[in-house]
């Protein structure tokens, strides 16, 4: 599988983030890398909702971090863009993020470096005239199962 992709618009953005969740099997940790405006977050709320969060997918920029109870697991979506260092994290409670089958979603990543659950996948956007174009980076075999089901 091409471990690139062109995203022109929205649209394809959000159907990315569903096709990415109906093929998750078990727990998973993303980590969404990309500059302001360039579809982490809108990402996120399409793969959340397909794993069937039926209630509002609020971005978690104040909150830093929203919890969701899905069918037997949970899932974390985090916003990392307001910290400044790492230890700032502790008083979030970040142990849960490592319950088994428990599926994170992590933006601004490099902002958690030593707080966060080990990466099971990286997804990088960029900008590209009007679209984005996103790549994949597998950290480990779950992480490599999900993107070859692609």
């Amino acid at each position: 599988m091409n471990r690139e992709q062109i995203l022109p618009d929205e649209a394809a953005t959000i159907a990315l983030g569903q096709r990415l969740a109906e093929r998750l099997q078990g727990g998973l940790v993303v980590y969404l890398h990309g500059d302001l405006g360039a579809g982490k977050t809108t990402f996120a709320r399409a793969f959340l909702r397909a794993l069937g969060v039926g209630e509002r997918v609020k971005s978690p920029t104040y909150s830093l971090i929203e919890g969701y109870e899905l069918e037997g697991r949970r899932a974390y979506h985090l916003d990392l863009y307001r910290i400044a260092d790492p230890g700032e994290l502790e008083w979030l409670g970040l142990d849960s993020l490592a319950e088994p089958g428990a599926i994170v979603l992590v933006e601004w990543p490099e902002r958690g470096t030593g707080a966060l659950p080990p990466v099971d996948l990286e997804i990088r956007f960029r900008h590209d005239g009007s679209g984005r174009v996103v790549s994949f980076e597998p950290r480990s075999p779950a992480g490599e199962l999900l993107i070859d089901s692609l």
